[in-house]
């Protein structure tokens, strides 16, 4: 095993070093840099990296980081973990989806990996690019329904059997693996192009911010980066699996019309619906009914938007139609 070198971090083989991959410096002369944890094993293996918020208001990735920080001894892992605590930094400092400073190239997971002369998340994403394409070996963007949903355990991948491998990996909990035949914007589409793996996996969003969910999903998270170290040797133990893995493609819900969305009480997340079942109503200010929203195919949600208050064409429902098993 050798040093691991990343942005201004050097990590000699069994050690843990924090650390920072500059960017460029910032109208109020501080630097723009993206915080890095560099855990180098003592002996050689797979690189594991992880990004977390991708998007501002996502930070339950934030979270999951600091727990399989806590856990990790370097000293008996074999191969690497890269953990991005903070990836979209002025994003998050704002608690939005993406930097307000930046307009041209506001979301991160559409402009990745961005332009080395580009605005400036463009410029942020290509200097990450750089370093991720060249170590990791394996990559898992978190993610989350941010400010505007709630979003439960889902994972996308492509359909290279590699990447479904590293989408099982996540282990217990983890059924739901959606289609993403060509990533465009994002790390795994970088990883994908570099004939890496890479998936994106989602939980946790604005509905789940009381201290007891948001703990919950960044345990859930964190159980799940674990898993896929322990699957592919980096720690000790034996990895879990789900019971079954099901896929299929996502089908995004718009609102109909404007007005106030009451989602079905009885509704619950990644549970079988049929075609015409409803999701929910639309109700004018006065009570009366203005629209129905309702499962386009059969499958299942496994996602909500978290504001009752609703306007034509706003983002209603995560829904997976599901076509087959894994």
């Amino acid at each position: 095993m050798t040093d691991l070198k990343i942005g201004s971090v050097t990590a000699a083989p069994g050690t843990r070093v924090r650390g920072v991959i500059p960017v460029t410096q910032l109208p109020g002369g501080r630097p723009l840099e993206i915080p890095i944890i560099v855990l180098n094993g003592a002996q050689p293996g797979p690189c594991v990296w992880v990004d977390a918020v991708i998007h501002g208001d996502e930070p339950e990735g934030t979270l999951c980081c600091h727990l399989v920080d806590a856990v990790l001894d370097p000293a008996q892992m074999r191969g690497s973990v890269v953990l991005v605590p903070v990836l979209n930094v002025p994003a998050y400092e704002a608690a939005q989806r993406g930097n307000p400073l930046d307009t041209f190239s506001y979301d991160l997971n559409r402009i990745y990996p961005g332009k080395a002369d580009g605005y400036l998340t463009e410029r942020l994403a290509h200097t990450h690019s750089v370093w991720l394409r060249d170590v990791a070996t394996y990559e898992i963007s978190i993610h989350s329904g941010g400010a505007h949903s709630y979003l439960s355990e889902t994972i996308f991948a492509t359909t290279d059997e590699k990447a479904i491998e590293l989408a099982k990996a996540m282990g217990a909990g983890w059924g739901l693996i959606l289609k993403s035949f060509l990533p465009k914007g994002s790390p795994p589409a970088v990883m994908f192009e570099a004939g890496k793996q890479g998936i994106t996996v989602e939980l946790g969003g604005r509905p789940a911010t009381s201290p007891r969910d948001f703990d919950r999903c960044g345990r859930v998270l964190a159980e799940g980066v674990l898993n896929v170290l322990r699957y592919y040797g980096v720690i000790e133990g034996q990895a879990t699996r789900a019971d079954q893995w099901l896929t299929g493609v996502q089908h995004a819900l718009l609102a109909p019309t404007s007005g106030l969305f009451l989602a079905e009480p009885s509704l619950e997340f990644q549970k079988p619906m049929k075609k015409g079942d409803r999701i929910a109503r639309i109700m004018d200010v006065y009570g009366d009914l203005l629209a129905e929203v309702l499962a386009p195919v059969d499958g299942m949600i496994f996602g909500l938007r978290a504001l009752p208050n609703v306007q034509t064409g706003d983002w209603c429902c995560f829904y997976a139609e599901i076509q087959g098993e894994l």
